[in-house]
Formats: C-alpha cells, sequence, structure tokens
C-alpha cells in the first residue's frame, strides 16, 4: 500500500488546510490590487508582506506533504526546487557567487527561512558532487541585497532585520573551512538593480579590498555584521 492509502484522511485534511490559506492569499492579492500604493504606502506594505508570508507557507506547506504522501524523495524534490527558483552557483577569479531569486527575509520568519534555505543547501549539495571545490580558511562572505530601481527606496531595510545566519550556515557547510569570527569576515551592502535578488560573494580576505574597488565601493561602504 502507498502512502497516499494509508493516509488518506490526513491528506485531504491537510489539503483542505492548504486550500483555505490559498483562498487567504487571493483575498490578499485582490486587496494589494485595489490598494493605492500613493495614498496608503503602510497599507500596500502589511498586504504584500502578508501575501508573501502566506505564498512562502503554502509552498512549504506543499513540500511536507509530498514527503510524507508520495515516494518522492525530499533532496530530489528540493534540487528541482532550487532550479525552479534559479538559484545559481558559479566560481570565478577565485570567488564563489551564489544569487538567490529574492530578497533574504526577516528575522524569526521561519517558514520563510525554510522556504529557501532547503532549495538552497540541495543547489549547493548539487554542485559540489560536479565541481571541484576549494574550502576557505580565511575569507569574507559578502552579502549583496539587491533591489529592484524601479519600485520606492522606503523597500530597502535595516540590516539588523534580515536573516543571515540561516543563509551564513548553509554555504558554511559546502565552502568553508570554519565560520567563526577569528578566519570569517561577514559583510553586507545594498544595490539596485533590475529586479529584487541576493547575491553572495565567497572569497579569500585578501581578495576582498581588490573585489570592493573593482565594483566601485570603499570599504566603509561594505558594513559588517
Amino acid at each position: 500500500m502507498t502512502k497516499t492509502a494509508l493516509n488518506r484522511s490526513a491528506i485531504s485534511q491537510r489539503i483542505s488546510s492548504i486550500l483555505d490559506d490559498i483562498q487567504r492569499l487571493n483575498s490578499a492579492l485582490y486587496a494589494m490590487n485595489t490598494t493605492d500604493i500613493q495614498r496608503y504606502p503602510d497599507n500596500y506594505e502589511v498586504l504584500s508582506t502578508d501575501a508573501a508570508l502566506r505564498a512562502e507557507r503554502i509552498a512549504c506547506r506543499l513540500r511536507h506533504l509530498i514527503y510524507a504522501s508520495t515516494n518522492v524523495k525530499k533532496n530530489e524534490y528540493l534540487t528541482s526546487a532550487a532550479a525552479m527558483q534559479d538559484i545559481h552557483i558559479q566560481q570565478r577569479n577565485g570567488i564563489v557567487e551564489i544569487t538567490l531569486p529574492c530578497l533574504l527575509p526577516k528575522r524569526r520568519q521561519a517558514r520563510s527561512t525554510e522556504y529557501l534555505t532547503d532549495p538552497l543547501t540541495a543547489a549547493l549539495e548539487q554542485y559540489v558532487k560536479s565541481h571541484v571545490v576549494k574550502r576557505f580558511l580565511h575569507c569574507v562572505v559578502c552579502f549583496a541585497h539587491v533591489y529592484c530601481r524601479d519600485l520606492p527606496d522606503r523597500r530597502i531595510r535595516d540590516y539588523d532585520n534580515l536573516e543571515i545566519k540561516q543563509y551564513l550556515d548553509a554555504v558554511a557547510a559546502w565552502f568553508l573551512m570554519d565560520d567563526g569570527g577569528l578566519l570569517c569576515d561577514a559583510y553586507q551592502t545594498t544595490e539596485l538593480g533590475k529586479a529584487d535578488c541576493t547575491r553572495m560573494f565567497i572569497m579569500e580576505k585578501s581578495r576582498f579590498p581588490a573585489w570592493l574597488e573593482e565594483r566601485g565601493m570603499a570599504p566603509e561602504d561594505a558594513a559588517g555584521i
């Protein structure tokens, strides 16, 4: 017997609960579409944040439903999720660059963290299987928070409000010898671009000043974590 046959009642309850979440997401999106963002920016921010978090909650709940009710392996699914999210990893000139498809969530939003860190971990695992990877000893990890330049600047958040540790931990497991403060420096910077995303750069500490100069930045432009 399959997992579906064994747990039909429980699965139906989960699906019904997810459908309720989808209805609430639809309501939030409808409210966003009818809110005057110029006159009521605070209301729009609350609505858009609620919609985004609900969407991430739905995705996470569907993942767990798949794991519990089918024979699809978690790692196989998350590898597909990483490809769908367009998580991209590359190495150039001794620097590892990881591109995530969205801005990092605020701290204490566990579901949001799971939504992105699980596929990221799967993508990292697949990458090290097919590439020669050097583990950094004395290194710098820089988080570049890229905001869409066509949207209001008030969206730009303080670094203190962003969840960084979960993503640093995920990368450290594959690319760093140790992420302790004596061996690893972590920095953040904010940029404007075509679309929201987060770019992580991992490099030797000796390479960091030149990297800043190449990007037209002074050392004081990058904030330490």
